[in-house]
């Protein structure tokens, strides 16, 4: 949807792959912010212009998950709380042979 011409938003995880792909797409000659990095818009910036970032998840507690992006990658645990207006879940991750909680956005897992 265009909501300002000539720039496009995106809603992803900053990594070195994905700001890789960003700054190299065709079309692509500058950012909003100083320097060379982008900034990130805040919540409540985002909900100003009428945009909904929400993405519905098909998971329930108790489900077993793999994480698939961020520093517990190929990971897999059990959901223990899920929190549908952060968009984030409560995870319990074996870490050193201890199940360890870890809140993670739903982009970061997927369902087993």
């Amino acid at each position: 949807r265009k909501v300002f011409p000539g720039y496009v938003l995106l809603n992803m995880i900053m990594n070195d792959d994905t700001w890789y792909v960003v700054r190299n797409t065709r079309g692509v000659t500058a950012f909003v912010g100083p320097g060379s990095k982008p900034v990130a818009l805040t919540e409540k910036e985002i909900l100003s212009m009428g945009i909904e970032f929400k993405k519905s998840i098909d998971i329930f507690e108790g489900d077993t998950v793999k994480v698939i992006s961020g520093p517990f990658e190929e990971s897999i645990g059990v959901i223990k709380e899920i929190n549908e207006h952060k968009q984030i879940v409560i995870v319990m991750l074996s870490i050193f042979g201890r199940d360890t909680p870890v809140e993670l956005n739903f982009l970061e897992i997927e369902k087993l």
